[in-house]
């Protein structure tokens, strides 16, 4: 049987990523951040990373500079963080 304990000293993928989907824009105390894709691919994320153990990344713009360059990045989903805009749905029901 699992504890809690043990699910939370390894949380999931999902858990890590938060509601960070393509479209969606997020806050913390770093920037403002839109999400321009999610890298679930560990391989892929390590080399995007430069780290050797990966499981995800995402590629982010900070909309609040005017010169923001889209980059990577691994940093887990925190109360720290939220959200502005949730990310659009990719199959939307049609009307």
């Amino acid at each position: 049987m699992h504890s809690i304990a043990s699910r939370q000293a390894h949380p999931s993928v999902q858990d890590e990523i938060g509601p960070r989907r393509p479209g969606a824009i997020y806050q913390n105390v770093d920037g403002r951040f839109e999400v321009l894709a999610l890298i679930t691919d560990p391989a892929d994320a390590a080399q995007l990373l430069r780290r050797t153990a990966a499981r995800w990344a995402v590629i982010v713009r900070d909309t609040l500079r005017p010169d923001g360059q889209p980059f990577a990045i691994g940093s887990v989903w925190t109360a720290s963080d939220y959200l502005i805009r949730p990310a659009k749905d990719a199959f939307a029901a049609a009307a």
